[in-house]
């Protein structure tokens, strides 16, 4: 999920006779793997924290764009586990994963705080397993 921007200001040329249009921002987004829209419900778990529940909706190899039912602190570490079913089978991702974010006002009346999650370690084969899923999401979306 590392980002980076990339920010310059756009000036425009005084015309004579008219008003100067003002300054512009303009902001460029580069990230080091693509993102994909999901529905990924997933099980978490922090030290000394019964595992609980959240969604992702937005999902990369770097990490996930997640909602959970409870306030973490930025720099809290999760134990991930994401289920998703590939033909007859079930498929489990395993991961570790730390907070680098947080909107807490993002759909607080109903009890969900959005968070910015990077993978810091996966179980093995999970991240092939990750990447096969994000493939999958890939093609159903151009196809």
């Amino acid at each position: 999920m590392k980002s980076r921007k990339v920010t310059a200001t756009v000036k425009r040329g005084k015309k004579t006779g008219k008003p100067a249009p003002k300054d512009g921002l303009l902001v460029v987004e580069k990230r080091d793997q693509p993102r994909f829209t999901v529905q990924l419900p997933f099980d978490y778990s922090r030290v000394g924290i019964e595992e609980t529940w959240g969604i992702a909706t937005d999902a990369s190899e770097g990490g996930l764009l997640v909602y959970l039912h409870e306030v973490v602190e930025k720099g809290t570490l999760l134990n991930i586990e994401i289920l998703f079913g590939k033909g007859s089978g079930l498929i489990t991702i395993k991961a570790v994963a730390k907070v680098i974010w947080c909107d807490l006002a993002a759909k607080e009346a109903w009890g969900e705080h959005r968070y910015g999650v990077e993978f810091q370690s996966f179980s093995k084969g999970s991240l092939d397993q990750l990447k096969l899923l994000l493939k999958e999401v890939g093609e159903t979306r151009r196809g």
